[in-house]
């Protein structure tokens, strides 16, 4: 019997679900909730600067996506700064004790590239800060391999721009990056239908992280349930050992014994 179901662990957590859903673009909370549980998620990235966590006079995500059932993955999205990034999570640690982080510098506002000077060196005040931080980066394995030496508990490449859809870019280097990496290795940015999140766990990584796909899609809660059997399909595809690649063909039935 094949476990569908094989965990992955990150800073000493174990998850079963290898897909983390974003808090963000949908039309109410309510929507959010429906989504996250269709798609089977246990963890949720939380942009700390665009979610209400605190006032309790508007409509707060708690209420809806409850820390209970899910594990809050704060991010720092829409921080084009070290200083921006760390001073975030600092303050969202004070508020909700949260200490499994997600880190994203940018560079800019049309691409939402990393800055991935800015970000190693927030990395490296987070990690002596004693965060678990799981980092947002560009798809080049020589930054995810520094990342990792300065303690990134995850390494997330980024498959293509943050909400373009455009899929799995540059699969060449997200498979050199899962085939050097000690830590997980999850697609984070650019995945725009099922195949994509396929693609990401055929290429070996551990989990993949998706908002726009899900909240922008037509039928949120249909693509949710879409987005967990592809990641599951994806799983079992990379860990069956998919068959090699030929130039000519082959047939499928022996030929020994033709009349």
């Amino acid at each position: 019997m094949v476990d569908i179901h094989d965990s992955w662990t990150v800073a000493g957590r174990t998850f079963t679900s290898r897909l983390i859903v974003g808090t963000g673009k949908y039309k109410d909370y309510a929507q959010n909730a429906a989504a996250a549980e269709a798609a089977g998620a246990e963890i949720v990235t939380v942009a700390l600067r665009r979610v209400n966590l605190s006032d309790p006079s508007q409509p707060m995500l708690a209420d809806f996506v409850e820390p209970e059932r899910f594990t809050y993955l704060p991010n720092t999205a829409g921080c084009f700064t070290g200083e921006e990034a760390v001073r975030t999570l600092r303050l969202a640690r004070e508020a909700g004790g949260w200490n499994l982080v997600k880190l994203e510098v940018l560079s800019d506002p049309k691409t939402l590239y990393p800055d991935m000077e800015e970000t190693l060196r927030s990395l490296k005040l987070l990690v002596a800060d004693g965060f678990d931080v799981m980092v947002y980066c560009s798809d080049d394995p020589v930054y995810a391999r520094k990342l990792e030496a300065e303690g990134a508990v995850a390494i997330m490449p980024l498959g293509g721009l943050i909400g373009s859809g455009l899929g799995i870019q540059n699969p060449i280097n997200i498979r050199l990056i899962v085939e050097q990496a000690k830590v997980p290795v999850l697609v984070d940015a650019g995945v725009g239908t099922a195949s994509d999140a396929t693609v990401a766990m055929e290429l070996g990584c551990d989990a993949v992280l998706m908002n726009t796909a899900i909240a922008e899609a037509k039928d949120p809660v249909r693509m949710a349930v879409a987005m967990k059997h592809a990641v599951i399909a994806g799983r079992q595809a990379y860990l069956a050992g998919r068959m090699g690649k030929k130039l000519y063909a082959d047939p499928s039935s022996p030929l020994g014994g033709l009349i």
